[in-house]
């Protein structure tokens, strides 16, 4: 059962890059509009002389050919002869928490459905690249049946596919978690105060029905969805719908995305269920955020919180990579532009500039909610015209504040505010005749807004915290004519599109916000058309649409990069295989790394009490009696070969009758003998005192670290400091340690996930090996050859050149990662073997007896009893291929032939092998 290291190929084509796979496809998206708009151009007649397939010319994969783009619209049979045939559009499954339509039922069987408008709903149904289906909830309680059906088809003539909640679920999962838990923290507003057990809880069951609602997209999406769709998930309102759809099937392209911001990790690690959902997240192919301060923030909630490693590329966890970016998303501008010329938008706006005439005109387009900042809004205007009594007649606000969540009890708080400072102060500075703030509680159709947006002269968005906010683009879009200035929050994510045209203002700061209406409203005509040229170049590139293609793009391209990883990652034991093989050998024997192996998997934030347990790593109970059941078999010989110092594994292992090989195997002993080293004879330690010191000043900057001292090794660990604060410290030792103390000396520097280990060159597993197995032989008296090895461990990268010692031997240079299947032996000799020449170089004829070094004072001694006179353990193998098993623990990236998740597998596999001894 060969793995993957006879399953890679050594003639692969070179693989285009991501960026070239993404220039690429662009450029096709680019002609495909291009087709587009010509054979829309065209007589129906002329149109068949396109080719029209390049409407979907996004560059996908197919799944056999991963590395070669799918073929254009035009090619040649098997006669030579060119052909033209329509590609099939790719399927997208647009998965939110509400359908794009408003239904309202008339009879039993009768359904009346009306298109919403939004920012997301006008993105993708823009973008014809795409084959879309949108799943979600009709905003409806539909108990019956005969509805159901009803509904579903009549949202079927729409693409829309429906998800059926009861009201109880509507309530706990909708109104409860994601508007009172979710949404208020995502906005930076901390939790509700819990004064009663009630209201615990009430969360948790809040929390279930999260769930539960998660779950049943999941199963509408696993019931509609076909083999190549991709499924877009959006909004906070899903978080879990990633994790639920790749458990049904892990090979669905799944992408999420974020409409609202992502809070700093310090806010988000309130959440009592900030893991679950982190995680549920991480399960997706691709996580979109609008501004890369909202990505920045999702990858530091990932470290800090769940304590992997962060990329600039996104997070990754044991090998399997998120992708993390940031999608700004945008409006159909066109849509807008052309608004402009319609008839009733030119009567709005006639009536609106006689209505203002002689006044400039400033605008408010908001939600009612507390994150808009209208209070604010307002309470600047109060001061700019306090502070500049000539604009007091010459100038007015319109604000449109569009009620929301009227039966919650906080914003009928707001609305309340909000009339009565307008009230305030337009009793202050109004007339009979005119008042300087217009305020309206209601919401305006399309052509009045486009309107108001054309004649207005500053727009005014003072969002406290805000996803987008795309009022701000629709502005920017409808002034091509005026040049208005657009004042924005520097809080609101469109800040980081249109910050360079807009002026950024903090809305907290009413001193500043009043200075800027001030400065916009008397800002030279140049000026404004600098910035609304700068503003309006970008609404229009950046469109709705392109948004939408570019994610599904890169979702593509992200599954494809996965894909062709995967190729490197080893595939998973087969247990079942490696059991057989084992009951049919003679001679066996078992290599097992100890730590994240042969122990429990540890909490690497260091939560209650884990941090000591990590510190003194201790044997899992379950695997106490299969491992004497194994070290008990006289035809098996086991050894734990551990980077752990002696002591440890004298406290684990003592009671067993097996070998330890200690300190990567430069320190052996059988447990009924004492320890004796194999640690070459030219081997020098006169490096330990600099290195020492290194150590001990990091140590002193890092809180929560420590490094400790061994005869061959010394590693600084910090894996309880801050995460963040760590790495930089550790690279900076790293730094320190490469241009100075090592520079000219013979060591390996090994990073860890979270350790720097400084060893000697000679110090690594694969090297001790042959003289522990000579070791082992000769001590045993072993006459019958070892005809079956299995080596498991979560090991370093540098000390998996184990795995490679019982690989077959092939020429130099023929790379380890493209070798063929050899059913022959492994090694029956080492006659011109590279490994044992390299070994018998390194090896040592003698060590003296208690040989000691001394290190400021403090007196390492090696406590040596015994040496090893060199024995040549590879010549006792007859190992065929498929008898050897190298596997890697909780390590998708390794040498190994193959893999185990966790330890639980390791625990399940020598529970198989020593049931049949």
């Amino acid at each position: 059962m060969p793995g993957n290291l006879y399953n890679i190929c050594s003639n692969l084509p070179a693989t285009p890059t991501r960026l070239e796979r993404l220039l690429r496809d662009r450029e096709l998206r680019k002609y495909s509009k291009c087709l587009n708009d010509c054979e829309a151009e065209l007589p129906s007649s002329t149109q068949d002389c396109f080719s029209p397939d390049l409407e979907s010319s996004t560059c996908w994969f197919n799944d056999e050919e991963l590395l070669e783009p799918v073929s254009a619209s035009r090619s040649l049979n098997d006669d030579g002869e060119r052909l033209d045939f329509r590609a099939s559009k790719q399927r997208l499954l647009v998965v939110a928490n509400r359908l794009p339509v408003s239904a309202v039922r008339h009879g039993e069987d009768s359904w009346q459905l009306e298109m919403s408008v939004g920012g997301l709903v006008t993105a993708l149904l823009g973008v014809k690249e795409f084959d879309t289906r949108w799943i979600g909830w009709a905003g409806v309680n539909v108990p019956d049946e005969i509805g159901q059906k009803a509904l579903a088809k009549a949202l079927d003539e729409k693409r829309c596919i429906p998800v059926f909640l009861d009201e109880e679920v509507v309530h706990q999962y909708y109104n409860g978690y994601c508007n009172n838990i979710l949404w208020p923290l995502f906005h930076y507003i901390g939790l509700p105060q819990e004064d009663r057990l009630a209201t615990t809880r009430s969360f948790q069951s809040q929390f279930d029905a999260y769930k539960k609602a998660n779950q049943l997209f999941a199963d509408v999406v696993n019931e509609h969805y076909e083999e190549g769709d991709v499924v877009w998930c959006h909004d906070y309102h899903l978080m879990f719908l990633p994790k639920c759809l790749k458990e049904r099937n892990s090979k669905m392209k799944v992408g999420w995305f974020l409409h609202t911001p992502f809070p700093s990790s310090e806010i988000h690690r309130m959440l009592p269920s900030r893991l679950e959902l982190l995680r549920s997240v991480l399960a997706a192919d691709l996580v979109g955020f609008h501004t890369y301060d909202y990505a920045r923030h999702f990858v530091s909630a990932c470290t800090r919180i769940l304590g992997l490693e962060g990329t600039p590329e996104g997070v990754e966890d044991q090998g399997k990579l998120t992708r993390i970016a940031a999608f700004p998303v945008g409006i159909d501008s066109e849509r807008f532009i052309k608004a402009l010329e319609l008839p009733e938008v030119q009567d709005h706006m006639k009536v609106l500039k006689q209505r203002f005439a002689g006044r400039k005109v400033m605008l408010g387009v908001d939600r009612l909610d507390m994150i808009k900042g209208i209070p604010q809004k307002i309470l600047a205007f109060e001061k700019f015209l306090e502070e500049n009594p000539n604009w007091r007649n010459k100038v007015v606000l319109l604000q449109i504040a569009v009620p929301t969540r009227t039966d919650v009890p906080e914003y009928q708080k707001l609305t309340s505010q909000v009339h009565e400072i307008v009230g305030r102060i337009n009793g202050r500075f109004g007339s009979l005749t005119a008042v300087p703030i217009h305020h309206l509680d209601r919401s305006l159709d399309f052509h009045e807004l486009c309107a108001l947006y054309a004649v207005t002269d500053v727009a005014l968005v003072t969002s406290l915290r805000d996803g987008m906010n795309l009022v701000s683009y629709e502005y920017v879009a409808c002034q091509e004519s005026k040049k208005g200035v657009l004042i924005l929050s520097e809080f609101a994510g469109a800040a980081q599109s249109l910050g360079a045209g807009a002026i950024l203002v903090n809305p907290w700061n009413v001193t500043e916000v009043a200075s800027s209406i001030g400065y916009a409203l008397n800002m030279p005509a140049d000026e404004r058309e600098k910035r609304h040229h700068h503003n309006f170049k970008h609404v229009i590139s950046h469109t709705a649409q392109e948004w939408a293609a570019t994610f599904v793009s890169e979702l593509n391209v992200t599954i494809v990069e996965a894909q062709l990883r995967t190729r490197q990652i080893p595939p998973p034991l087969p247990i079942e295989v490696a059991v057989d093989r084992y009951s049919c050998s003679n001679n066996r024997l078992l290599i097992l790394g100890f730590n994240a192996t042969l122990t429990e998997p540890v909490d690497t934030l260091g939560r209650k009490d884990s941090q000591i347990n990590e510190w003194e790593p201790k044997l899992r109970p379950d695997l106490q009696e299969p491992l004497r059941k194994l070290c008990d078999d006289p035809k098996t010989t086991v050894l734990i070969l551990s980077g752990s110092a002696r002591n440890v594994l004298d406290d684990n292992f003592s009671d067993y009758n097996l070998w330890l090989a200690a300190e990567n195997g430069m320190f052996l002993r059988v447990t009924t003998g004492d320890w004796m080293t194999t640690m070459p004879e030219n081997l020098s330690m006169e490096w330990v005192d600099s290195v020492k010191n290194v150590f001990e000043y990091f140590t002193d900057r890092t809180p929560r670290s420590q490094f400790e001292v061994r005869e061959t090794s010394l590693i600084w660990n910090y894996k309880y400091s801050d995460v963040e604060f760590g790495r930089l410290q550790a690279r900076d030792l790293l730094q320190h340690l490469w241009t100075g103390p090592i520079s000219n000396a013979s060591l390996d520097v090994v990073q860890g996930r979270r350790s720097v280990e400084v060893r000697s060159v000679a110090v690594t597993k694969g090297a001790a090996i042959d003289r522990i197995l000579g070791e082992i032989v000769h001590n045993k008296g072993m006459k019958e050859p070892i005809d079956y090895v299995l080596c498991i461990g979560h090991f370093l990268t540098k000390d998996e050149d184990i795995y490679t010692f019982f690989e077959p031997e092939l020429p130099s240079e023929v790379p380890a990662s493209v070798r063929p299947q050899v059913p022959t032996q492994v090694r029956t000799s080492t006659a011109g073997s590279r490994a044992a020449l390299l070994l018998k170089q390194n090896s040592m004829s003698a060590v003296e007896q208690n040989k000691s070094y001394s290190i400021d004072g403090d007196t390492l001694h090696l406590m040596v009893t015994d040496r090893i006179s060199f024995q040549e353990g590879s010549s006792v193998l007859d190992l065929q291929a498929n008898d050897y098993f190298s596997c890697s623990v909780a390590r998708k990236r390794s040498n190994s032939r193959y893999r185990l998740q966790s330890s639980d597998e390791v625990v399940t596999l020598l529970r198989e092998l020593a049931d049949h001894r």
